[in-house]
């Protein structure tokens, strides 16, 4: 498990929470992956109780089941959860892309977010010659966040944050099982359109990215069964939930 020190001012109950969170939205703890209370609370230097109040507060996400009599563990991937996270992080990234193009069409793009934005850009293109697929979520999430900040819309990025958790797991593993990543070129066109203007295209462009992330999503689920939850995951039904979301 990749942990960090703890800050300052975080309580142990927070500490645990991150550092958890962390772990599973990456997958080092994979889904299915069996938590101990103790085995965690001597890894994070804590006593049992803050690190059983985040996984009762993970629990209530749907990302750790708590087994009762057996301890806890990472919960499976749910695809119904994980369209509902993809959908409500597109409407908003779609919003938020109409949003910035109405600031271009006002002539307020300010020059440092334009150059913020090319050096993000670029650093996506380094890393698509030179792989490094957690760089490159990384990079991806800074770039929306970078949109959403830009017309004051911090509190909505944190909701798609606090929610992407079940959507970031398996986007996590495409990143690793599916190549040939289009989405750093949506990026690119993307901006192209915002800063000349063209609304409708980037909307539509926004729009693309998601269905062809999702896509790629999918096509990492039919790879990766024994990690989904197979009450709901059904590899023949794919092609209809692309068209869906």
């Amino acid at each position: 498990m990749n942990i960090t020190p703890k800050k300052p001012d975080e309580t142990g109950r927070a500490y645990a929470l991150r550092i958890l969170k962390q772990n599973i939205t990456d997958t080092t703890l994979r889904p299915g992956a069996l938590l101990s209370e103790n085995e965690l609370s001597k890894m994070l230097g804590l006593s049992r109780v803050p690190v059983r109040e985040a996984l009762i507060e993970l629990s209530q996400s749907d990302i750790v089941e708590i087994l009762p009599q057996r301890g806890s563990r990472v919960a499976l991937i749910d695809l119904k959860l994980v369209e509902e996270a993809g959908f409500f992080r597109r409407t908003l990234e779609c919003a938020v892309v109409r949003l910035v193009c109405e600031k271009a069409a006002a002539g307020s793009l300010s020059d440092d977010f334009l150059l913020t934005i090319k050096a993000n850009l670029n650093m996506q293109d380094f890393y698509l010659e030179n792989p490094a697929p957690e760089k490159l979520m990384e990079l991806d999430n800074e770039f929306h966040h970078l949109l959403f900040s830009y017309v004051d819309k911090e509190r909505c990025y944190k909701m798609c944050c606090d929610m992407g958790i079940h959507f970031d797991r398996i986007r996590t593993l495409a990143l690793h099982t599916v190549k040939e990543l289009k989405i750093v070129n949506d990026h690119h066109e993307i901006f192209s359109a915002i800063c000349s203007d063209r609304h409708t295209t980037a909307d539509n462009l926004a729009e693309r990215s998601h269905v062809r992330l999702n896509t790629k999503i999918l096509l990492c689920s039919a790879q990766c069964p024994n990690i989904m939850d197979h009450d709901i995951f059904d590899p023949g039904n794919i092609a209809g939930i692309v068209i869906v979301i």
